[in-house]
Formats: structure tokens, C-alpha cells, sequence
């Protein structure tokens, strides 16, 4: 298993139509940055509304552009009409990640029963992970430590420098 420093290229793309207009500070990405320093190094990060086509633009960008391993996107998960963060995730991704988004709702449920209304999800586009989290720094918290553990295995066997899951 690779060593958890193993200097992975992050990008953070915040979905919000406040902190677009500079109306809101986005301490969600902070927390990230936070959370992920250990991780790799944040090489993009950008505010953008909640517009499907601005977001699936940026993820493409992010990824095929500036070749982040990872991308962690914040807000646009919720219900709210303007939340579209995990359909401009699908418009990019070729494959779909669905343990990452399930564990994080069951890890979410033991502390609050709304977490069963997060429509995050994750996939692959190319060799780069993309990972829906909630839009505030709590649930960014609570949802990112649930996965983090499972990120350099998971980002090591994408970039073909890990083999296999199973063991003999």
C-alpha cells in the first residue's frame, strides 16, 4: 500500500451561487485543504455557481486540463432546484463509484437521518477520481474522514501503481 503522503494532485471545485458572488466564504473547501494535506497538494481550486454546465465544465477542466488525481467537489448535493452538482458529475464520468457516496450516507446516518437525502456521488473520468461531498464544513468533515482512509489505495491502483485488492 502506497505511503498516505504520496503527493497526489487535488483539485476542489465549490458549487455555490453565494460564494461565486463573493457573498459567502467557502469554508467548505478550507476543510478540505485541511483534510487532504496529507493527501497530496491542491494544485486547482475554483468557486463556481450552481450552473450544470459552468460545474461539468470545470470537472472536465480539472481533469483533463490541469490532470488532478482527485477532485472534490463541495455543495450541489442536496434538493434544492439549484443543486445540480451530481448530474454535472455524471455528465463527465465514465464510470460510476458508488461505494464511496453509499459509505459516506451510511457513516452520515449515525448522526443525522438527513443524510439519506444526499445525492452525491462518484466516479472516474480518465485517471482522475471525482467525489461529491455536502456544502457545509461539518458534513464536508464527517463524510471525507469516512473515505479518506481508502483514497491512496483507490487513487494508487487508478494511476497503475498498485495492483489488485485482493490478497492471497
Amino acid at each position: 500500500m502506497p505511503n498516505q503522503n504520496t503527493g497526489y494532485r487535488i483539485a476542489i471545485l465549490t458549487a455555490s451561487d453565494k460564494g461565486s458572488r463573493g457573498e459567502r466564504e467557502d469554508k467548505s473547501a478550507a476543510t478540505i485543504r485541511e483534510m487532504v494535506a496529507g493527501l497530496g497538494e491542491v494544485v486547482a481550486y475554483e468557486v463556481v455557481p450552481d450552473e450544470r454546465r459552468l460545474l461539468a465544465a470545470k470537472l472536465r477542466e480539472f481533469c483533463d486540463v490541469v490532470g488532478a488525481d482527485l477532485v472534490l467537489t463541495t455543495g450541489g448535493t442536496g434538493f434544492s432546484p439549484r443543486d445540480v452538482t451530481p448530474e454535472a458529475t455524471r455528465d463527465v464520468i465514465e464510470k460510476e463509484v458508488p461505494g464511496l457516496p453509499e459509505a459516506m450516507r451510511a457513516a452520515s446516518l449515525k448522526v443525522t437521518p438527513h443524510a439519506i437525502l444526499s445525492r452525491a456521488v462518484a466516479g472516474i473520468r480518465g485517471k482522475t477520481l471525482i467525489v461529491n461531498l455536502p456544502g457545509s464544513p461539518k458534513g464536508v468533515r464527517e463524510n471525507l474522514a469516512t473515505i479518506l482512509p481508502t483514497l491512496p489505495h483507490g487513487l494508487a491502483i487508478l494511476k497503475g501503481e498498485a495492483g489488485e485488492c485482493g490478497r492471497e
